[in-house]
């Protein structure tokens, strides 16, 4: 099943943003206890129910979706509860579901300001398993004295219910190791009846209603219910990557309901899925000159002394791959899909760079587990082989969020230009004409690609980071100018910067959290 136009966006959205790591408590543990907050704000008619509903807050534990979940759930200082949401908005009275909500309340309740919710992106990653990382990094800081931190799941997403499934362990393990190699008429035929075949199962296994009201423009929705409900007039948020355009959107949606927002990682509102592409594409192949350079340096660098010859040593490394892929583990194979994937995961931040470097200097010696591990953490896959939701409901949310491209000659050219672009990515097999799997979706797109209008919303900060391989700095620039919002620039190479050991950063844009200062035009930061 061709991947082109759907992984690119996975790569924008699927880096973490932070390690997980236990938090450390800084107040007595938590009891379980209701609360009644809303409605509070604006409702809109039909769903006063859904505003002023009773959250009924306990223990995390039984949230926990995924190995590191059960570990950092078990924090007593945390808790977690339900918000109940329509199903589709158009009938309120009709079918609900659940979203899954994480919080990590203010430690200084005298001086709370509000709560600051949050979402790491994705689409597809867990708000709540991001909060619970993060909470570790305000303990005990400006931030955390005076907010209450709220991560939650969006619909169809990790403990929300119902959540989006579209393969078994099984099937993902094999959908991975078909690199999609072949572009001749044939394997773009079998790609495209692959294509097919996912598309089926994701409706047959979620149910066309859910996935027709999956998109982004329920989430916002759905975030503005959570305001209500959390008793907040006015929403305090911090959108990392794709969580950018629920923010943007959301401000377009409900300018007026908007007390603070930071966007770090910015998807641009304006451009299409082909440029957005190409631009990333770019932002990856610089990622990974910045590592060849660094590896240059090293020891034993698995890509050679010489960064200009750097990628060409990394195809001659992976594309061996595609034809025959590499025993890594028990029952499992590495394939070149996996090992370009693997690569990306480490580009995300330059923290990874020593364990890529081991990873191909493994991968030279004929051995590909440290590649698989890295492979795995990226699609989200469970040590039982199990998987969390992530990847699904990544291609649910894009399928219905962005434009289509349903011809294989423009599919073909999109190719062209993104190897052109990343050619430490090109197989060396040609461009791929076949359309991806939302050119098969059994639902229609929902959402809108267009210059965002937010009248009445005040001052809101994006940071943009200089070397960002995802979400390339440019990109940060344009929302900045869309939302008229000011503009923190960050000098390094990574993917988000906020709540990660920046000072600059950190402190900055705390400054504008608390009292809606925003910093001076023009401010830049390093590490």
């Amino acid at each position: 099943m061709t991947r082109l136009l759907t992984v690119i966006g996975a790569l924008v959205l699927l880096g973490g943003v932070v390690a997980c790591s236990p938090t450390q408590p800084d107040s007595a543990p938590l009891q379980p206890h209701t609360e009644r907050k809303g409605p509070v704000g604006p409702v809109p008619p039909g769903l006063e129910r859904y505003y002023g509903q009773t959250l009924s807050w306990g223990p995390c534990a039984d949230y926990a979706r995924t190995s590191s979940d059960r570990a950092t759930y078990q924090d007593s200082t945390i808790e977690c509860a339900r918000l109940e949401v329509p199903m589709d908005y158009a009938a309120p009275q009709g079918a609900t579901i659940t979203l899954g909500l994480l919080r990590k309340p203010a430690s200084d309740p005298s001086q709370r300001i509000g709560s600051l919710v949050m979402n790491p992106g994705g689409p597809g990653a867990s708000g709540m398993s991001t909060a619970a990382s993060l909470a570790s990094s305000i303990t005990g800081t400006e931030l955390g004295q005076r907010f209450d931190l709220v991560g939650f799941d969006p619909r169809g997403i990790g403990a929300s219910e119902p959540v989006v499934r579209c393969l078994t362990g099984q099937e993902r393990d094999a959908e991975r190791l078909d690199s999609d190699a072949d572009t001749s008429a044939a394997g773009t035929a079998e790609s495209e009846r692959e294509s097919q075949v996912y598309a089926s199962r994701c409706g047959e296994r979620t149910g066309n209603q859910m996935l027709a009201n999956v998109g982004t423009r329920d989430v916002v929705k759905d975030m503005d219910v959570l305001r209500s409900a959390l008793g907040d007039e006015k929403l305090t948020y911090l959108g990392y990557s794709y969580g950018t355009r629920i923010g943007s959107e959301y401000a377009e949606d409900f300018p007026r309901n908007v007390r603070a927002m930071v966007l770090d990682g910015a998807i641009d509102p304006t451009q299409n899925a082909t440029e957005s592409l190409v631009a990333q594409g770019a932002g990856f192949q610089k990622a990974f000159n910045d590592f060849a350079a660094w590896c240059a340096q090293q020891q034993n660098c698995a890509v050679g002394a010489d960064p200009a010859k750097a990628v060409k040593s990394y195809q001659d490394l992976t594309r061996p791959l595609v034809d025959d892929p590499l025993a890594a583990g028990p029952g499992r194979e590495l394939s070149y899909s996996d090992a370009t994937m693997a690569t990306i995961q480490a580009l995300y931040t330059s923290s990874l760079w020593e364990q890529l470097n081991t990873a191909l200097v493994e991968l030279r010696q004929g051995r590909g587990n440290v590649l698989m591990a890295l492979a795995d953490n990226y699609y989200g896959r469970n040590p039982d082989g199990t998987y969390a939701s992530t990847m699904d409901a990544f291609d649910a949310v894009h399928c219905v969020d962005d434009e289509r491209t349903t011809d294989q000659a423009a599919t073909a050219e999109a190719d062209r230009r993104y190897r052109e672009a990343a050619p430490f990515l090109d197989d060396g097999r040609g461009a791929s004409g076949a359309r991806d799997v939302c050119s098969f979706w059994p639902v229609p797109v929902t959402g809108e690609s267009a210059q965002p209008q937010v009248d009445g919303l005040p001052r809101t900060l994006v940071i943009s980071t200089t070397g960002d391989p995802a979400t390339p700095y440019q990109a940060g620039v344009e929302l900045a100018s869309a939302l008229h919002a000011g503009l923190l620039t960050y000098e390094g190479t990574q993917h988000t910067v906020f709540l990660q050991g920046v000072s600059c950063v950190d402190d900055a844009t705390t400054r504008y959290l608390v009292d809606l200062q925003l910093p001076a035009e023009g401010t830049r930061c390093t590490k």
